[in-house]
């Protein structure tokens, strides 16, 4: 068990370190031999993760949004605020997170794109 541990995590390693340097020029043309546009793929790839954490965003708003209801609708029992406070914690950290990684994959789309001359 202990030595396919190591295998595989051996393996996982040398994929995550081989895989950037094979990705840098495959399939940036890809969109335009099929049909698909001519926008560059990481400009692509960006605008999908531009939607999905809007997406995400949307949804710890929304959480924050009820941690507060139930927050009001406690009617003073300690319990019920107790709940609300974590839940608005919650939805706060997850929006926090959210920024972060927004600002994480707009920092490495962006060096990307310097980095191989596509900007």
């Amino acid at each position: 068990m202990k030595k396919s541990l190591i295998i595989a995590s051996t393996v996982c390693l040398f994929a995550l370190t081989v895989m950037p340097a094979l990705a840098l020029n495959v399939g940036l043309e890809y969109g335009t031999y099929t049909g698909l546009g001519t926008k560059d793929l990481r400009e692509g790839i960006m605008s999908i993760i531009n939607v999905l954490l809007g997406f995400l965003g949307i949804i710890a708003i929304v959480i924050v949004l009820y941690g507060g209801f139930v927050w009001l609708t406690s009617a003073g029992n300690e319990e019920k605020v107790g709940q609300a406070k974590k839940i608005i914690t919650s939805g706060i950290i997850g929006l926090v997170i959210i920024f972060v990684s927004y600002a994480i994959a707009s920092f490495v789309i962006t060096q990307l794109m310097s980095a191989t001359g596509a900007a």
